[in-house]
């Protein structure tokens, strides 16, 4: 947890200027985790969680060197893979909360854009629903 926490810190809070006290939560124990490492340095991190509507995966973030690596894409597929044996796509869905500039990234995995352009910590957002055909 504490490797995960850094590159947040890095990413989100630093580098984004996001507030700390909304960068880290109350489902911090409750969510799944993952790490990205590449040659034994972690370089990313995500999590997903249930909600009242499904399962939100957030909190992608892969440190400004390692970006374009695919360290975000196999956080995204290996997430989405862990949780296909447990979750039946047509009782519920799956989505994120995409900064608009990462938009484009999501839309190669399968996730499609829903609803008006909404702001986290200052920052542009879509709602994005996952898509599995």
């Amino acid at each position: 947890m504490a490797k995960a926490f850094d590159i947040r810190r890095i990413v989100f809070v630093i580098e984004q200027a996001c507030p700390p006290d909304e960068e880290y939560d109350q489902y911090e124990t409750t969510s799944q985790h993952f790490l990205a490492t590449q040659q034994g340095i972690v370089v990313g991190t995500c999590r997903y969680r249930r909600t009242d509507y499904g399962l939100k995966l957030e909190r992608f973030a892969v440190l400004k060197e390692f970006r374009g690596t695919g360290a975000g894409a196999a956080l995204l597929l290996h997430c989405l893979e862990s949780l296909s044996p447990t979750f039946n796509f047509s009782v519920g869905n799956i989505y994120l909360h995409a900064q608009e500039h990462a938009m484009g990234f999501y839309e190669k995995y399968g996730f499609k854009a829903q609803g008006e352009r909404f702001f986290e910590a200052g920052i542009p957002h879509f709602k994005m629903t996952y898509h599995n055909s």
